[in-house]
């Protein structure tokens, strides 16, 4: 999902001659469908293992939350006309790519186990 989100943004980013408002909204849209499409299946894996540990899920649930806020946050600032809402957008790409590597590399680990 990590990847998914820095990939939505991006593209909407680069559409030449959008207004503001229209970007502003379009960010703060794909950051709240990605922050509550995890929160969901955070919420469901728990449920679902109840006695699995907790270890596992909460890093990936902190991760996840750093990085989609600042997408929150940059779309919020946009649609205030306030332009540095888009340095907001660099911490958003750099935490999606961690929180997504992370993720993958885990992934593979387990899979080889």
């Amino acid at each position: 999902m990590q990847f998914l989100q820095v990939f939505f943004v991006a593209t909407v980013a680069l559409i030449p001659r959008l207004p503001l408002n229209v970007l502003a909204s379009e960010i703060l849209a794909i950051s709240i469908g990605s922050w509550f499409f995890q929160v969901i299946c955070q919420i469901r894996f728990k449920r679902s293992l109840p006695g699995h540990p907790s270890s596992w899920l909460i890093p990936r649930a902190i991760m996840s939350q750093f990085a989609t806020v600042p997408f929150c946050i940059a779309g919020i600032l946009l649609l205030l006309w306030n332009p540095d809402g888009l340095y907001w957008l660099v911490p958003g790409f750099g935490f999606s790519f961690v929180a997504g590597v992370m993720s993958a590399w885990v992934l593979l680990v387990e899979i080889l186990r």
